[in-house]
């Protein structure tokens, strides 16, 4: 058993992440042990420490890793110590959904990725009274110095050379918002694209459009330096939305009709409902948005004139496709994600997740 500092998850703490001293196991066969240099803290996160979602506590969250390879179990293969890799979710590898290339809708996402134990329901981490916490959590718990992962979870990195703290959103933000432009909506050059939210998935939409050649990219948002960042990233118009006319500045943006494709990723259901009224007939919506028991409302005439509203889980495809073809683009200079980042020391992740609530930071990313 080995010491290491975690952010843990409890239930009735003050703050939504305490730093303890946690002992973690060795990796069994089927493990790996990897030992993170940055995760990324995402709003599933801190769903997770409010209670909202179907996560045992306590736990050690954190599901957009990245590190170092230290060990590997018996049975592992593809990966050995000292690869560079990027952690992302877990899926089963067997099923149909995973066997067509789209894992994010196996059948066990959600044991394996929430329920934040091992299959067998045993856990691999241990606090400072010697009683269990719940790791496992998207197959990695990458909140803390070293984490035991599932391999499906795991993606190597060791062909770029950009840093760990850039990596780190690859496994669960970026490549939700831009597969779901890529893969879902399937964006064409010429066509018209609203985004609705100018997070980290927002944004990672707006330059997913912009790399798919889309003509006019309106971004939504009550904040003013996000709707800056947004123009910088390749939005054509951004609209502040403090005045609650966001479907009529876009419409009166497109001249009249709506537009062809809208993202929706701020997880209010007024807000998705705004993201089916922009589309113009047979437009379609994305809604990326985590909102537990959020209803969602639209006009049935709308859906009649041929527009679709459809989800999408972490970007539609593989991240193992998906990771690669973001760093590609990075690599031209056409997908700069690392301008929405601002990185924090593990220590101060509760300080993060106050600037993210307050909008003063997009994409906080803990550096151990």
């Amino acid at each position: 058993m080995n010491s290491m500092k975690a952010a843990v998850c409890r239930p009735d703490s003050e703050d939504p992440f305490a730093l303890e001293e946690l002992t973690i196991g060795d990796p069994r066969p089927d493990e790996v042990l990897v030992r993170f240099t940055a995760a990324g803290l995402c709003h599933t996160d801190l769903e997770v420490a409010a209670g909202r979602m179907p996560t045992p506590l306590p736990v050690v969250a954190g599901h957009e890793g990245a590190g170092v390879v230290e060990a590997v179990g018996a049975a592992v293969t593809g990966f050995g110590p000292g690869d560079r890799v990027v952690a992302s979710f877990s899926y089963c590898g067997t099923c149909r959904n995973c066997l067509s290339g789209r894992p994010a809708y196996c059948p066990f996402h959600f044991p394996l990725n929430f329920g934040a134990r091992r299959t067998d329901g045993s856990v691999g981490l241990r606090d400072a009274s010697g009683e269990p916490v719940h790791d496992h959590f998207f197959g990695q718990s990458s909140f803390a110095g070293y984490g035991l992962c599932r391999p499906s979870s795991l993606i190597k990195a060791d062909e770029t050379d950009l840093p760990d703290h850039v990596l780190a959103p690859l496994g669960c933000g970026v490549i939700t918002g831009a597969g779901a432009v890529w893969n879902l909506l399937k964006v064409q050059p010429g066509s018209t694209v609203a985004v609705f939210g100018a997070g980290a998935v927002g944004l990672s939409a707006v330059m997913a459009a912009a790399a798919a050649g889309a003509a006019r990219i309106i971004v939504t948002d009550p904040h003013s330096a996000r709707l800056d960042l947004a123009a910088h990233l390749g939005a054509t118009d951004v609209v502040d939305v403090t005045d609650g006319l966001a479907v009529e500045r876009i419409r009166e943006l497109t001249g009249g009709p709506g537009v062809d494709f809208s993202v929706e990723s701020s997880g209010k259901p007024e807000v998705m409902s705004q993201a089916v009224a922009a589309l113009a007939p047979l437009g379609s919506a994305a809604i990326l948005g985590v909102a537990p028991d959020a209803d969602l409302r639209t006009s049935a005439f709308a859906l009649l004139e041929g527009r679709t509203v459809t989800g999408s889980i972490v970007g539609h495809q593989a991240p193992a496709v998906l990771v690669p073809r973001v760093l590609g683009l990075h690599g031209r200079g056409r997908f700069p994600l690392e301008a929405m980042i601002r990185t924090y020391a593990l220590d101060d992740i509760n300080k993060a997740v106050d600037d993210v609530r307050s909008g003063a930071a997009v994409k906080a990313v803990l550096v151990h």
